[in-house]
């Protein structure tokens, strides 16, 4: 497996507005071979910004590299658009390499 993450700084006070626009999203993974799950997932708040990260699960970083090379993605991307002042800065990507996994359905638990 691959876990992909984008981590976001988002302006105090545009976190719903933040929130709303990746509810709204038409995400178009659910069609892409290899995708598992996504998540978004909101951190700790700072003076400064609010920690948001996208989490996606993907059976392979062949699939996950598959996917950003494809018109899905493109199709996704071309209309995320926040209003000026939202984001901190640009997205800092994380890819990972699943290693081990445990827990329930993970087949390791039985």
């Amino acid at each position: 497996m691959f876990i992909a993450m984008n981590r976001f700084k988002i302006t105090p006070g545009m976190e719903d507005v933040f929130e709303e626009l990746w509810r709204k999203r038409e995400s178009h993974l659910d069609s892409v071979a290899g995708f598992r799950e996504f998540h978004l997932l909101r951190g700790p708040a700072a003076e400064e910004y609010t920690l948001f990260a996208s989490h996606t699960v993907w059976d392979s970083q062949t699939a996950f590299d598959n996917w950003r090379e494809s018109e899905s993605f493109t199709k996704a991307h071309s209309r995320a658009r926040a209003p000026e002042g939202t984001y901190l800065g640009h997205p800092e990507f994380e890819g990972f390499a699943v290693v081990l996994t445990q827990g329930k359905g993970s087949g390791d638990d039985e």
